[in-house]
């Protein structure tokens, strides 16, 4: 499951996003996107850039959370800030229930995004850091 900064990362030549997508392709055959990170990564950019974005988003396996999923992500949400904790953004959220539903792993630049959630994590890049986690299931 991509989070946003795969595709743009990718599309913007940031060697390692194009490695760890050409690994998890290889290795599954199978890369998830969502109506999430659809929106999100045609939010910004000229129209090459956007060009570019919807080849790379129409070639993945498009997945929507449905009404079980949106309900965990408010849980989890919920649970964060029930617990003195930041709220998760909703968005993330929202891309971890995905993951979760599918059992595959997220794949994102911004690992300490999706720490609250109880996903496996794939990082890349200088950002991924300490926190990075791997996938026990390799579907992405």
């Amino acid at each position: 499951m991509l989070d946003t900064t795969v595709v743009i990362d990718h599309i913007e030549d940031y060697r390692p996003a194009s490695l760890v997508l050409a690994q998890v392709f290889e290795e599954t055959g199978l890369i998830y996107t969502c109506d999430v990170v659809t929106c999100e990564a045609l939010s910004g950019g000229d129209d090459d850039v956007i060009a570019a974005r919807i080849r790379l988003l129409d070639a993945l396996e498009y997945v929507a959370v449905g009404p079980d999923g949106a309900r965990w992500a408010g849980s989890q949400r919920r649970e964060n800030r029930a617990a003195g904790r930041r709220a998760p953004g909703t968005t993330d959220a929202l891309i971890a229930a995905l993951a979760k539903s599918l059992d595959a792993t997220v794949v994102t630049r911004n690992v300490k995004d999706f720490a609250a959630f109880d996903v496996p994590v794939l990082g890349y890049g200088e950002r991924a850091g300490q926190g990075l986690r791997t996938s026990r299931k390799t579907s992405a």
